[in-house]
């Protein structure tokens, strides 16, 4: 692999020039299939962004993806994590592949990857090449090849793959060429012909490598050998392709022609008046981008057949339009000799530019007479067309309005291109190549905060700087801004102005310098909204939720929800909202700040809190239908519907609505809790219905503190109906993360709280699961005590779903007390009350129930069965966490049977999965389990590990089965009776 040395503090190295493959230290690592390496590749090809779930199933599957494609991705992700971070339990390596929203990131040193080495090696070398430093330019392209092992990525499937090959395989050729490039002119040509003529050989349609072989020969005084080499290529273009020979090898056979000539373009000379060159100048500290910067220099550098190549470049006030498409002017300005036309076109202005008015000034500047150019817009477009003929010429169009206003530019000749920049999208023709500019990466901002201010201080103060650009969202105006202020500032300390940002209410005041701002830049883009536009920017932006679906938008604004995507639509067009998914849209960090300031100007607060409840009782319609069972208990608990809600038509779908809204939800739940006025009842209704998220491993402790907020705001309103129901909730929080002994005060506050608001089924739901704590910790008495007491809530209010749950965690206490036969009639007892309610979500709880009572009872044939039907129950549902606590008491069953190797395989599956939904106490049960089957496979090492680590997680939740381990450790690995801790809930 060559010069792969530099790991960073994961020790990990990945390649991605050739085959996929990975190393940790000096050992290589076995990927896995070829899917999960396409899952890894992903990652890799992104450089540290997030990758969406959406962008994976694109990328594996493309439109076709398997019906369980999130819970594969799941499944390659914890693999992964396993591979990457073996470690991880110890808090011994960092963490590798993270989980960012609904997505992943791969979280490793730059110089880890082959790939980044490799383009930091081509950027350096160009710099140096323009600094004339040809021998550095090549010695670092060299090292930029060095690495290639043949093709990229051969084997990786994928939709998306074909694509990464081939453009992988495009960035080796350039800068191959760029390296013969150098070879001839350090070297001559005698030790270039022979690469260059295999090459050109083997890839006969690159004009770039004919050209340079036609150079070589030349200068070899082999010019009638140079010559056959462009006739052969003109022809293999022509026949295969029907185009003739583009510049690079026009300028080689003009060579032959025209010895004397250097640099000669083969056109004819139609310069007779000055050549136009209009473009502003460049930034000299113009940063990023490089990737995007190359790739459409080549494609405005290129000629094409039909019509001129069309760059469209769209994006958000601030963000680096015009900057980029300067810069990207500047560095092709030299394809085009016969001069660059540039307008603003004033577009986000009140007043755009008429496109009549620019082309008069276009013509004028290529040599027309103002007596000759016609009045309509048709005849000037028609003449400027005229005039760009058998022309060389760049035309940049700044800040249009849209698609009406630049029309009139974009028919040119071939030879020519033409660059757009706006706010609006798509402001181009079907043929164009699109650019919806994005901020900077944090390394890109942080890079224009040191060119501006001075790397030196952004070095020695590197975790503020990291801060600041981040409060500016990396957005480059605002970074731009920031820098500008502390460099005339240089005794201040970098974190003196990030407090003045870190007050979101001020943010934007602070991002000003003279007459630079960046709300006057979102102010223009405002400016030329219609008033329902302008209604749904300030409204949108009141949820503190990270993103806002379609439907959640309709209910914001009081609408249908095909008018609220429409007008959505319209304002990402406008680069106002970003859509991160069909239906689905966020704003960048500032511009919700500037639309949350429009919003206090002009809406009343009687409006936004109208708003953000019409929001909340959305959320709350949707959840009573998200799960099966959700709006029985809804029902029950008296939470009515007061706006519609969302149905789905499977469960599956009501599972990912729910794992998608779910940073939502939370969000508006504590946006309640913090509102003056207060929306507590339906926050409160809202948190007591998304238990199924804990089900599924998430939100976890932002679910939490959103509870303790609920219960801090209601208690201070003396509203002790909605904190019985956030203290039942914030239980639910606990509980899932194993917190028993902090889960007993908060279930006891519910039941007081609860008892006193005469909220008697919440007080039972309360009363049943504060008894299944205490069971837990081994306070049987009380148990049986509260059940009693809950069972006869339930059947006074003829509730059958609160009788089947109390049933179900008594049959748990009489399993303990050895009292079989009534534990199992419980168990059955539960299980028939559920199947007869319909509630397939809680059928499951029941079987499992009844597996493990029928278990201890050593009716292990019957307890298999009912535990295979649970676990079947849970998989259809997506419930990860219920999925990992069946699988652990199967490897209990099969361990009770005597068939450890079954027993060890279901255990790991279980640690796993319960790793995945970070649930700890089931993973300490899975671990013992593990460990007694290990001892009955003779591996004592194995199992003494895995019960240390149970009895450490036991330890540190308090749990009373840390003492049970902890005598398995001290009976020495001869101890053979396979006996572990009762640790499943």
């Amino acid at each position: 692999m060559g010069r792969e040395m530099f790991t960073g503090d994961t020790g990990l190295r990945f390649a991605l020039l050739g085959r996929l493959r990975a190393w940790r230290g000096g050992r290589e690592l076995e990927l896995g299939s070829p899917q999960q390496q396409a899952f890894l590749a992903v990652l890799l090809l992104r450089q540290e962004q997030a990758a969406s779930v959406a962008d994976f199933v694109e990328a594996l599957w493309g439109g076709n993806p398997p019906p369980r494609a999130v819970g594969t991705l799941r499944t390659y992700a914890s693999r992964l994590r396993k591979l990457l971070e073996p470690e991880r339990g110890a808090g011994e390596s960092p963490r590798v592949l993270v989980s960012v929203a609904d997505g992943y990131a791969l979280h490793v040193p730059r110089e880890a990857v082959d790939l980044a080495r490799f383009e930091d090696h081509v950027a350096s070398a160009g710099r140096a090449r323009a600094a004339g430093q040809l021998a550095e330019a090549r010695a670092r392209l060299r090292l930029a090849l060095e690495p290639w092992q043949g093709d990229p990525l051969p084997g990786i499937p994928g939709a998306a793959m074909d694509a990464h090959r081939a453009r992988l395989a495009d960035q080796r050729l350039t800068a191959l060429e760029a390296r013969l490039e150098l070879d001839l002119e350090l070297d001559g040509p005698q030790l270039v012909l022979a690469e260059l003529t295999g090459l050109a050989a083997h890839h006969p349609l690159r004009e770039r490598l004919c050209a340079l072989q036609m150079q070589a020969l030349h200068r070899d005084g082999r010019s009638a050998e140079a010559l056959a080499v462009y006739d052969n290529a003109r022809l293999l273009l022509s026949e295969e392709l029907g185009l003739d020979p583009g510049r690079d090898l026009a300028e080689a056979r003009d060579l032959l022609t025209v010895p004397d000539a250097t640099g000669s373009t083969g056109l004819p000379d139609l310069a007779a008046p000055p050549l136009p060159a209009q473009l502003p100048g460049d930034l000299a500290d113009f940063t990023g981008r490089a990737a995007l910067v190359a790739d459409l220099c080549t494609l405005l550098s290129s000629e094409r057949p039909g019509a001129a190549a069309v760059v469209a470049v769209s994006g958000a006030g601030g963000v680096g339009k015009s900057a980029l498409a300067v810069h990207v002017a500047h560095r092709v300005r030299e394809f085009f000799p016969h001069g660059q036309l540039y307008m603003d076109l004033q577009g986000v202005g009140g007043h755009p530019a008429d496109p009549a008015t620019v082309l008069g000034s276009f013509l004028r500047a290529l040599g027309v007479d103002d007596a000759a150019i016609p009045e309509g817009l048709a005849e000037r477009s028609a003449l400027f067309r005229a005039r760009l003929t058998g022309r060389r010429v760049l035309i940049l169009l700044d800040n249009a309005h849209g698609p009406e206003q630049v029309r009139p530019f974009l028919s040119g000749p071939p030879s020519c291109a033409v660059l757009v920049t706006s706010r609006a999208k798509p402001v181009g023709p079907a043929s164009a190549r699109l650019v919806d500019l994005d901020v900077m990466t944090p390394g890109e901002a942080l890079e224009l905060l040191g060119k501006v201010m001075g790397r030196a201080r952004v070095a020695a103060e590197a975790d503020d700087a990291a801060r600041l650009v981040s409060a500016c969202g990396h957005l480059p105006l605002a970074v731009r801004i920031v820098a500008a202020r502390l460099a005339t500032r240089p005794a201040w300390p970098l974190g003196a102005l990030h407090g003045r940002l870190a007050d979101e209410r001020h943010r934007l005041a602070e991002l000003r310098v003279a007459d630079l701002t960046v709300e006057a830049a979102f102010a223009l883009g405002h400016a030329q909204l219609r008033p329902d536009q302008r209604r749904a920017f300030r409204l949108l932006a009141l949820p503190d939720g990270p993103h806002v679906s379609s439907a959640a938008a309709a209910a914001v604004l009081g609408l249908p929800e095909p008018e609220a995507e429409a007008l959505c639509e319209s304002l990402v067009d406008l680069s106002l909202l970003e859509s991160v998914a069909p239906g689905r849209y966020r704003y960048h960090d500032l511009l919700r700040l500037y639309a949350r300031g429009r919003a206090s100007a002009e809406e009343s607060p009687e409006g936004r809190a109208a708003a953000l409840r019409r929001l909340l009782e959305f959320l709350v319609s949707t959840v009573r239908t998200s799960y099966p069972g959700a709006l029985d208990r809804a029902e029950r608990l008296g939470m009515t519907a007061t706006v519609p809600g969302l149905s789905f038509a499977t469960a599956e779908e009501a599972g990912a609505w729910l794992a998608q809204e779910a940073p939502c939800l939370v969000a508006a739940v504590r946006q309640a809790a913090k509102a003056p006025d207060g929306a507590l009842a339906p926050a409160a209704d809202l948190l007591l219905m998304t238990e199924g998220l804990l089900e599924r491993g998430r939100p976890g402790p932002e679910f939490e503190q959103a509870a303790e907020e609920v219960v801090a705001a209601a208690l201070r309103l003396g509203d002790r109906r909605s904190a019985g129901r956030a203290y039942l909730a914030l239980g639910h929080g606990h509980y899932y993360a194993a917190r028993l002994r902090e889960l007993v005060v908060v279930y006891r506050q519910a039941v007081a709280e609860s008892r006193a608001a005469g909220d008697a089924l919440v007080m039972a739901d309360a009363l049943v699961l504060l008894a299944r704590c205490l069971y837990h910790l081994r306070h049987h008495d009380e148990t049986r005590a509260l059940l009693t007491e809950a069972l006869a809530v339930f059947r006074a209010h003829a509730d059958r779903l609160g009788e089947a749950n109390a049933l179900g965690a008594r049959c748990r206490v009489r399993q303990t007390a050895g009292e079989t036969a009534p534990a199992v009639a419980d168990a059955e007892e539960a299980l028939v009350l559920h199947q007869g309610l319909g509630n397939g979500r809680r059928v499951g709880f029941a079987l499992y129930e009844l597996g493990v009572v029928l278990g201890a009872a050593g009716r292990t044939a019957e307890s298999a069965a009912r535990l295979t039907e649970a676990l079947a129950f849970f998989g259809a549902r997506c419930n990860r966490l219920w999925e990992g606590l069946t699988l652990s008491r199967l490897a209990e069953n099969r361990l009770a049977t005597g068939r450890a190797e079954e027993a060890a395989q279901l255990a790991r599956t279980a640690v796993a999965t319960l790793e995945e939904v970070r649930n700890d106490r089931g993973r300490a049960h899975a671990l013992a389990v593990l460990g007694s089957a290990l001892v009955g496979l003779g591996d004592h090492d194995g199992a003494r590990a895995h019960r240390r680590t149970a009895h450490e997680i036991c330890a540190r939740l308090g749990m009373p089965e840390a003492d049970d381990l902890l005598a398995l450790l001290g009976a020495g690995p001869g101890r053979q009776d396979g006996a572990e801790p009762a640790l499943g809930p």
